[in-house]
C-alpha cells in the first residue's frame, strides 16, 4: 500500500513536470500559427528584371496563407512540408536568406548586409530564424513577432501573423 502511494506521488510529480515542459515548449514556439503572405519584392541579389516564371509564381503566392503546425507546414505547393525538423537560431544580417547577403558582399565589398536587411524591414543586428529542415529548404526569418520573411526563386516574401 505504501509503495502504491509513493508510486502515485511519483506519477503526479512526473505529470506536473511534463505538463510544465510541454507548456514552455509551446510558449517558445512563437512561429506556430497562420501566416498570410502579404507582399513580395524582387530579391536584392537579382540583377536585372526577375524571370517571368518567378514573377508568375510570386503573383500566385501573394495573398495565400501558410499554417505552421508542430508536425507540418501547410501552404500552397512548395511551401507545404510534412514532418519538419524545426530549429530556431539567431542569424546576423549576412546569414539571412541562406547567406545571400554574405555572397553579395563577397562579390562586392561595398555591399552592407545590415543595410540590405534594414531595407527589407529588419531592425537590429540579429533575428530569429526558423530552419524547417524540409526538402524545400525554406527558412523563415522573423523581423518581429508578427512579421516573417522567406526567399523563394528570386523574391523575398513577407508574411504577417493572422
Amino acid at each position: 500500500m505504501e509503495s502504491m502511494r509513493l508510486f502515485s506521488g511519483f506519477l503526479l510529480k512526473l505529470c506536473s513536470f511534463l505538463s510544465i515542459a510541454v507548456c514552455s515548449i509551446a510558449a517558445d514556439a512563437f512561429y506556430l500559427g497562420t501566416w498570410k503572405i502579404s507582399s513580395a519584392v524582387v530579391a536584392p541579389w537579382v540583377i536585372g528584371p526577375a524571370y517571368d516564371d518567378d514573377t508568375k509564381e510570386m503573383k500566385s503566392l501573394v495573398g495565400k496563407t501558410v499554417v505552421i503546425k508542430t508536425n507540418e507546414t501547410v501552404g500552397p505547393g512548395i511551401l507545404s512540408c510534412k514532418g519538419p525538423n524545426y530549429r530556431v537560431v539567431d542569424f546576423p544580417a549576412n546569414m539571412l536568406f541562406q547567406g545571400a547577403f554574405e555572397e553579395m558582399q563577397r562579390k562586392d565589398k561595398s555591399v552592407d548586409p545590415l543595410k540590405l536587411a534594414a531595407k527589407l524591414g529588419f531592425r537590429g543586428t540579429k533575428w530569429k530564424t526558423l530552419e524547417t529542415g524540409c526538402a524545400n529548404e525554406l527558412d523563415y526569418h522573423f523581423a518581429d513577432a508578427t512579421t516573417a520573411e522567406f526567399a523563394l526563386d528570386n523574391y523575398i516574401y513577407t508574411l504577417k501573423k493572422q
